[in-house]
């Protein structure tokens, strides 16, 4: 989601107007979309010089189980849930909260893969 600043508007209704422009590190980018295929990743230098990795496809998770507390890399099926767009669904993209389908079971996205650069889930009871 891109960053466009403060409101034009002041609580007042009058109008505020700036000093400078955005400047680079203020700029939004494209979400990362991340979809189900063969492992991709990005690296994106941000401020300060430092990096962020966005997961472009992914083929596994890192799913935890918490009755045994034991984590497993399994495959990722398919998207089954997402609360935040039911259009990726159909994208079979992955998102935090994204409940997938895997070959232990269901499992809830719990990392920002489009941040992190890993897809680490919950197993569902």
């Amino acid at each position: 989601m891109q960053w466009h600043g403060r409101s034009v508007r002041k609580e007042t209704g009058g109008r505020i107007r700036y000093a400078r422009s955005k400047r680079r590190n203020e700029i939004g980018s494209a979400p990362a979309d991340s979809h189900i295929g063969e492992d991709r990743i990005k690296i994106v230098r941000t401020l300060g010089a430092n990096q962020k990795v966005r997961v472009l496809r992914a083929q596994y998770a890192n799913v935890a189980n918490p009755k045994d507390g034991k984590t497993r890399r399994v495959i990722i099926d398919t998207v089954d849930q997402n609360t935040a767009n039911p259009n990726f669904v159909r994208r079979n993209l992955l998102t935090k909260g994204a409940i997938i389908k895997t070959e232990i079971g269901e499992a809830r996205i719990v990392s920002r893969p489009g941040q992190d650069g890993v897809i680490n889930a919950v197993l569902i009871e």
